[in-house]
């Protein structure tokens, strides 16, 4: 069995894809690339058994076959040639021989047999969904997924449908984002959370594209279908928490805050912050805001102040300087909209300008007991 292919386009390819290998893996043959051969198309498979992701190619070839090759051996080849043609001719020992232009190359290879079958997908339902707009949900949300193992549910980000709009929910219990799209609808409410190791993956290849993806799901399982790539995952079980009910309703106090201004003000004091706590300081009072940050056990400490819009009382409320940068830097217009009532409950922050009519993002972030 012999087909050839470019060595530039290949490694592309596999470097996406390696995306969701695990740098170790219970079952060695999950160290693997797929290679599915039907005379002159080539599908490359990579899976960790809770999410797969498949992409086909274009190769000259007149044979059909499958293989499985070690996915870090074969990409370390590839990054040590220069673009060019490659021929490979797969032998009878489980061996097959890579011949660039200055010499030939063998490798080990495994039974496609062994190999984790694609799930079967019954009773799907179906969305479509500009790559550009899924990329943007992806990015704005996926940041603040969880990363307690005992709480899996906050380790995803909800699709929450319904025929008034879509959600892309995502909380850590310290950080909420919420962003919403209101011309994608579907005629009956459907939740689900899509883990975020997919959504990563999805993120760096819809980056670049402007296409339409197919969503397909049913109870437990996720198709993200596009171009050439096919991204197959688990859902997260369980009952996403009841979001809404943390978001405050009465916000008396309000600034309005240039958010390249604010964003590195919090960095530069955040810097003499407490290495446990992290803890930063917003003191409201007329049109600035200051922010403090202290480390009483190496005397460092930090006072800045900045100009802004503000109507309420004045008032000291305390974050954690990593979940509030975070925030900043996930909010992309010119100013932001800082709301909240107390200093014991949720801050809530929001683009001031640049959304569409279609779209909207909202930000909630718990404050800190202040010292």
């Amino acid at each position: 069995m012999k087909l050839i292919l470019n060595s530039k386009n290949l490694l592309e390819k596999l470097l996406i894809l390696n995306g969701v290998i695990n740098s170790s893996n219970t079952l060695p043959i999950l160290d693997n690339f797929l290679f599915e051969i039907n005379e002159n198309l080539l599908k490359i498979t990579a899976t960790d058994l809770e999410t797969t992701i498949s992409s086909t190619l274009e190769i000259s070839s007149s044979d059909k076959g499958s293989i499985a090759i070690h996915a870090r051996m074969l990409i370390d080849i590839l990054k040590a040639f220069p673009e060019q043609p490659l021929e490979f001719a797969v032998l009878e020992n489980s061996t097959m021989d890579i011949t660039s232009s200055s010499g030939v190359y063998s490798i080990a290879y495994s039974s496609a047999k062994e190999y984790p079958t694609a799930v079967l997908f019954e009773d799907a339902q179906s969305v479509s969904i500009n790559s550009k707009i899924l990329s943007k949900a992806i990015t704005k949300t996926v940041f603040a997924t969880g990363t307690d193992d005992l709480r899996p549910v906050m380790m995803g980000v909800l699709f929450q449908f319904s025929e008034s709009g879509l959600n892309f929910v995502a909380t850590d219990a310290h950080k909420l984002v919420r962003y919403t799209r209101k011309d994608i609808t579907t005629p009956e409410p459907v939740e689900l959370i899509v883990p975020k190791k997919p959504l990563n993956v999805l993120k760096g290849i819809l980056s670049t594209l402007d296409t339409d993806v197919a969503l397909s799901f049913n109870q437990t399982n996720a198709i993200f279908a596009f171009t050439d790539f096919i991204v197959i995952c688990r859902l997260v079980d369980g009952k996403y928490p009841n979001y809404a009910g943390v978001i405050p309703k009465e916000n008396p106090n309000k600034a309005v805050i240039n958010r390249n201004t604010l964003y590195n003000s919090v960095k530069c004091v955040s810097i003499f912050s407490n290495k446990t706590t992290k803890q930063l300081v917003l003191d409201f009072s007329g049109n600035e805001i200051h922010l403090t940050a202290e480390d009483v056990d190496y005397s460092n400490k930090a006072n800045e102040r900045l100009a802004c819009n503000y109507i309420g009382e004045n008032t000291r409320i305390g974050f954690n300087a990593r979940y509030l940068s975070d925030i900043i830097s996930n909010v992309t217009s010119e100013e932001v909209n800082f709301e909240f009532s107390l200093p014991s409950r949720a801050a809530i922050m929001t683009p001031a300008d640049g959304e569409t009519e279609e779209e909207s993002l909202f930000m909630l972030l718990m404050p800190t007991l202040i010292n």
